[in-house]
């Protein structure tokens, strides 16, 4: 199935934002290959997006390649989800009242995505000694040996608490990224007045969008469906972030990059949004609030934004090799943009 997949993704790569993309697949499950086949590829490629590779050997994989390779190399899978639900976290916030550093967040999975997520939002603010994570195993505790590898072991916290129930009694946040049925609505029910739950897993979230809402009506949420409201889709950032970082010629995308790409779609959902997109999308009008905390794929000004400003925090950090004229790039992306992603156009 990955051929098909990959191809998909590199129509997305074109489509929203005119990458030119190679999709190629490694036939092998040993991580020196991957890694070995990514670095002979350096002279050809402009950057690496690495896709669908098991936990613990996407941290291995990627974090050797960052360190050895003068391109921009990212785990999709990974960051992409964090970036993404990062800036529906702060969407979310603000509809709710609540602040960044004083949310207690629980996290259902600890794969890939989960850890990816974690380390993002604690870069965005979220404290350390607020954030739990719970795995098949239950609660990632410190002195835990059962399931545990060392990248789990960063988020283990000094704590009693050994159940996905316990850790989300008076819990602010979920951040689901595991399987369809790992919430329940009895679990919700304990969690803290407003709360913000993020049930990811695809095709089937945690916990159903009816089933939330009629164990809470306060709840605000999102999920990886495109037919429900606040879709937290990687789509709405790969094809920009790289786009960014290799205008900029960048040798990597780096932590900045990722938290401007994420302030970024987070600012963008609060402004006003034009007739045509959401003529697009068949609704009278998007406004932000509960069922608007992210912008829309097919919204052409999330190129534009997301973009400038990951080209934007390359430069400000020295990984860009040819800086540009922000303004004058902020232009040419707003003329792509028309081009590219006329509302109501299809592939």
């Amino acid at each position: 199935a990955g051929k098909p997949v990959m191809e998909g993704k590199a129509v997305l790569f074109k489509r929203f934002a005119d990458v030119d993309v190679f999709d190629l697949e490694v036939n092998s499950e040993n991580p020196e290959d991957v890694i070995k086949f990514c670095q002979l590829l350096e002279p050809t490629v402009g950057g690496i997006n690495l896709e669908d590779i098991r936990t613990p050997d996407c941290f291995f994989i990627e974090d050797t390649l960052r360190k050895t390779m003068s391109i921009p190399v990212m785990h999709d899978d990974q960051h992409g989800t964090a970036i993404v639900s990062g800036a529906a976290l702060l969407g979310a916030l603000e509809v709710t009242g609540k602040k960044i550093d004083e949310v207690r967040v629980v996290f259902v999975g600890a794969g890939a995505g989960g850890l990816a997520c974690a380390a993002h939002y604690l870069r965005l603010g979220v404290k350390r000694e607020r954030l739990l994570m719970v795995d098949t195993k239950g609660v990632i505790y410190t002195g835990r040996t059962e399931g545990m590898n060392m990248y789990k072991a960063r988020f283990a916290r000094e704590t009693e608490l050994r159940t996905l129930t316990e850790a989300l009694r008076g819990a602010d946040v979920l951040v689901g990224l595991s399987a369809k049925g790992a919430v329940t609505p009895d679990m919700l029910k304990v969690m803290a007045p407003r709360p913000i739950v993020f049930a990811l897993a695809n095709p089937d979230p945690e916990i159903s969008s009816e089933d939330a809402h009629a164990a809470r009506r306060d709840v605000v949420m999102a999920t990886g469906r495109s037919d429900y409201p606040n879709q937290v889709n990687n789509v709405l950032g790969f094809p920009f972030i790289f786009r960014g970082a290799l205008d900029v010629r960048a040798s990597a995308i780096n932590e900045e990059m990722k938290v401007a790409a994420t302030h970024a779609l987070a600012a963008l959902a609060k402004e006003d949004v034009p007739d045509s997109v959401c003529q697009a999308y068949g609704v009278k009008s998007l406004q932000f609030g509960p069922e608007y905390i992210v912008p829309k794929p097919f919204d052409p000004r999330v190129l534009v934004w997301v973009a400038s400003a990951v080209a934007r925090a390359a430069m400000e950090t020295g990984v860009a090799r040819r800086p540009v004229d922000l303004e004058e790039y902020t232009e040419s992306l707003e003329q792509l943009g028309t081009k590219l992603m006329l509302p109501g156009s299809s592939f």
